[in-house]
């Protein structure tokens, strides 16, 4: 193991870990850099079971020993351990889930491989909410969903609060970031998809008339939360879908309805 003890908050070795609660900053930061931070020991470990590389670990040396394995796989890797106190002043918050560790990104898979024999594709349209993005990818990984797609301003989903909500299973779903919107919907269409959106309106089809057809691939396109789906992208789309409302309740967060039509619209045999 290559363990460094921290003594200032200003140490430069760590500088992966500064300002973690400023969201505005990492948004722009770890994508530029390459990296992402994994919290959590449970995250970390799916993250380095998916393959992926640790620049760095981050730990109080009360949870030295419940990660020994994990450092002594990675004997270059830099841990480093400082006080409870000492880590909350560098991240801006109470370190308490055991560890992070700064991760290098995976490089971004090709879309046409990535569309490559799936056949159920979620599209995440402007998700701005870095929790409901987690949420979703969560049940993407639980309800087969074989790929994610996001929008060019959808938050990322190796941002920090997207990776701990997600429970590590974004490391689990194939994902791309799409260029040009909506315009690479046609993509989908072209490799055989038929493409739908989640959305209320005056001629979508109840999610279970859609199941019911089974689709041999199927792409769900779910839109920004308040505003809902742009009306270019709804006129980009094969079709419509909703998920039909009862005692005066006119729709679900976006989080929830992803998991009701990802299970509603699985793929059949």
């Amino acid at each position: 193991m290559t363990i460094h003890y921290l003594e200032s908050a200003d140490d430069p070795r760590v500088s992966d870990y500064t300002r973690l609660t400023d969201v505005h900053l990492r948004k722009l930061r770890e994508p530029a850099e390459g990296m992402y931070i994994a919290e959590s020991s449970r995250v970390l470990r799916r993250a380095l079971a998916a393959g992926h590389q640790p620049r760095s670990f981050f730990l109080a040396e009360k949870w030295l020993e419940d990660l020994r394995d994990v450092l002594d796989e990675h004997p270059d890797v830099p841990a480093f351990i400082g006080k409870a106190a000492l880590l909350e002043e560098i991240t801006g918050f109470h370190l308490h889930r055991g560890a992070m560790a700064a991760m290098h990104r995976p490089a971004p898979v090709p879309l046409p491989e990535l569309l490559a024999g799936a056949r159920r594709v979620a599209v995440l349209e402007d998700i701005v909410d870095h929790t409901n993005v987690g949420a979703i990818f969560r049940s993407a990984a639980a309800l087969d969903i074989d790929a994610v797609l996001v929008s060019p301003r959808c938050g990322d989903p190796l941002y920090r609060r997207s990776v701990r909500v997600s429970m590590g299973t974004v490391f689990q779903v194939p994902w791309a970031r799409l260029d040009s919107w909506p315009q690479d919907l046609q993509v989908l269409k072209d490799h055989g998809f038929e493409v739908a959106a989640l959305e209320l309106t005056a001629d979508a089809q109840d999610v279970d008339v859609v199941a019911a057809r089974n689709p041999d691939k199927l792409a769900l396109v779910l839109g920004t939360e308040g505003a809902g789906m742009s009306a270019e992208t709804l006129a980009a789309v094969d079709l419509a879908v909703k998920i039909p409302m009862r005692n005066g309740v006119d729709s679900l967060n976006v989080a929830a309805a992803s998991a009701v039509a990802f299970w509603e619209l699985r793929a059949r045999a």
